[in-house]
């Protein structure tokens, strides 16, 4: 072989060219070590097109932390803990941290629901700001516009009446009409002398100083705020009689009544004793209590699945009714006097009269013929009165007279025992018809009907029970509920499809609607106890709250605007009311805690002044109480400035038929504490 370079191997070009890469090499590597140990060479590439050029470029950033621990228990914990082997100072991790978040802002509680529909989980009940009330003022300020048609006024704030009409009931309390009677020997005071159009209630009816979030049922059965009514005298006078006492800042309702002092549950496990065929809660569902007292009766036959109206007078025992209302107690404030009763022929399984102070045989029975007509075919009249148990010549003079009425009205005397006397009905016309002739009172002309009450003067005469049987024959409770009563048929009504299908509709459709609220707006959390249906149907609302068990009764209002179907709502075993929204309701302020309208205003538009209805809705309703209207699209904006003028707090929304519906629901909700 041939040596290159004349045999030295170091001079070949080979051996230059790997020992220039041996050097090269070392360099590199020596350079490269020193740079690495200073600078971290941990590097991210981030690519970015040169805007003025079609040129990309690169860009290198380093991270300051590499080959460094740091612990990240301060993304969890408080940064300014031990950091446990970091090597960077704790202070330094502090400092380096992002800011921490604004805080969240404060909940603003506007109302009962949300923009979405949705019951706010924050929401109180009487949440109430006085500082507002106090400011709100007295005066309306109003908004004059002339237009074609002339000037129109618009009320923008209604402002508050004086603190004297506290209590104010203004068909009950029109003096300059009560002074204007030719008589009130028969009661004739105590009955609706409404303000004429044009003078009634222009403002807002205050609550009494320091007014209270209400004590919540059950427990209100037993207790409530002083505060909310604010009236000793009837405990000063029936201190004695277990009725209602006071205790601090409390009312205390021990159960008793004038002839049971020793507790209603006591008295009323005595009739059903008595007579076992009243069967509390099964047979016997819906009750009448005259001369109700503070509603003790009624109350404790709750827990009896019954309902009991429990009626009386604005007499001189002050506001029996406002307790009774207050406790969470079906109540209306009125009397036996002139005029038939607000409710249906065969409304009652029973009527109770306990010390009612009522004298029913004057007039020839006509009060006792109030309560024959009321009462259901082969329902009970129970009497606890002194009549019954004391031999005094006055007294039995008085039992005497009784004895003989009933017997006229051809009523069994079933029961007698102690100081109560229980009679029964009879189940239809026989006994009626086989009686001597001439005997008084008559049976009422066959035209009469029964079921016609609005300002109807009472009749000395016998209403007569329909011939086939309707009325007499509803089923037990539960069961009638959902079942469609006979009486259905008598409705005066344009219906073209069958009756029957009609109210199963109404149920069907009032269930779906309360059980999307029990499911969206989460009704069985809030506190309904007193609730009215304004404009009530066949009773659907109320049965749907039951269906949907929420722990509340319902006074189903039927206006006389539409066809009276009180009938159907009582053989439901439903209580209900005959009213006319064009005047004011007869109960006290601040007595509800949900006020129900559906379709009602767009009719009564007609005939009554919107804003009238709703100074009247607010009267009624509790602070923080809800209303809930469905109607049609055309009256929602002035219902909607109404309610605003009225300080509460809106909200429209969508049926379930879409935003193209010619329906709306306007949600309120009662903040201010002025009625």
């Amino acid at each position: 072989m041939k040596m290159v370079g004349n045999g030295n191997p170091l001079k070949s070009t080979t051996a230059i060219k790997i020992s220039a890469f041996i050097f090269v090499s070392v360099v590199f590597f020596y350079f490269g070590k020193n740079w690495s140990d200073e600078y971290h060479p941990l590097v991210f590439f981030n690519s970015r097109q040169n805007p003025s050029t079609t040129t990309t470029t690169s860009s290198i950033a380093i991270s300051p932390n590499f080959n460094k621990t740091i612990d990240i228990s301060f993304l969890i914990n408080d940064p300014k803990k031990e950091i446990l082997d970091s090597a960077v100072p704790p202070q330094d991790v502090v400092k380096n941290l992002a800011p921490p978040p604004p805080p969240q802002p404060a909940v603003q509680r506007m109302g009962v629901v949300d923009e979405n529909g949705v019951m706010r989980d924050d929401f109180e009940v009487g949440e109430f700001d006085p500082e507002v009330v106090d400011n709100w003022g007295e005066g309306n300020e109003t908004d004059v516009k002339e237009s074609e048609g002339g000037v129109k006024v618009k009320v923008k704030k209604f402002g508050m009446c004086s603190m004297s009409m506290k209590d104010y009931i203004p068909c009950l309390d029109n003096e300059d009409a009560i002074k204007k009677l030719n008589s009130t020997e028969k009661g004739e005071k105590f009955e609706r002398h409404c303000p004429v159009k044009g003078t009634g209630l222009n403002c807002l009816v205050p609550a009494p100083k320091g007014y209270r979030t209400r004590i919540p049922w059950p427990k209100s059965r037993d207790e409530v705020w002083f505060s909310n009514v604010p009236h000793a005298r009837l405990a000063e006078d029936k201190g004695g009689q277990n009725w209602i006492t006071i205790d601090k800042d409390k009312f205390k309702f021990p159960g008793g009544g004038t002839q049971f002092i020793h507790g209603a549950d006591q008295y009323l496990d005595q009739i059903e004793k008595m007579l076992p065929e009243i069967a509390f809660g099964r047979h016997t569902r819906v009750v009448l209590d005259v001369g109700c007292g503070v509603a003790s009766f009624g109350a404790y036959l709750l827990s009896r699945n019954v309902l009991t109206l429990s009626i009386a007078p604005k007499d001189v025992h002050e506001n029996q009714i406002q307790f009774a209302l207050e406790r969470g107690v079906p109540a209306m404030v009125t009397a036996f006097a002139t005029h038939r009763l607000l409710y249906p022929s065969q409304a009652f399984e029973l009527v109770h009269c306990s010390r009612c102070r009522i004298n029913w045989t004057r007039d020839d029975g006509i009060l006792l013929l109030e309560v024959n007509r009321m009462l259901r075919a082969g329902g009970y009249f129970v009497w606890a009165a002194q009549p019954v148990y004391k031999h005094e010549p006055l007294l039995e003079e008085q039992w005497e007279e009784m004895v003989s009425l009933t017997s006229r009205l051809c009523w069994s005397l079933v029961q007698k025992e102690g100081y109560i006397a229980i009679w029964q009905k009879p189940m239809n016309n026989s006994c009626y018809l086989t009686r001597a002739e001439g005997t008084s009172p008559p049976l009422c002309d066959p035209d009469d009907d029964p079921d016609n009450v609005w300002y109807v003067n009472l009749k000395a005469c016998i209403a007569r029970l329909p011939e086939d049987g309707s009325g007499a024959n509803v089923t037990t409770w539960p069961t009638r509920l959902q079942t469609p009563p006979d009486r259905l048929q008598s409705i005066q009504i344009d219906a073209y499809m069958s009756r029957k299908e009609l109210f199963r509709a109404e149920s069907r459709y009032w269930n779906e609607i309360i059980e999307s609220y029990v499911r969206a707006l989460r009704w069985k959390q809030i506190q309904l106890r007193n609730v009215l249906d304004m404009k009530a149907g066949f009773g659907g609302f109320a049965a749907a709250l039951i269906e949907n068990k929420l722990d509340c009764w319902v006074l189903n209002v039927v206006p006389v605007s539409g066809p009276n179907t009180l009938p159907v709502i009582y053989d439901r075993g439903l209580l209900g009311v005959m009213h006319d929204w064009c005047e004011p309701f007869d109960t006290y302020p601040r007595t509800y805690d949900l006020l129900h309208a559906a379709n009602l205003f767009s009719v009564e538009q007609k005939r009554c002044n919107m804003s009238t209805i709703m100074l009247e809705m607010d009267r009624i309703l509790r602070p923080g109480g809800r209303v809930y209207i469905r109607d049609s699209l055309s009256v929602m904006d002035e219902l909607q400035e109404i309610a605003k003028a009225m300080g509460w707090h809106t909200a429209l929304r969508d049926t379930a038929e879409g935003p193209h519906a010619s329906y709306r629901i306007l949600t309120c909700d009662k903040r201010l504490l002025h009625a």
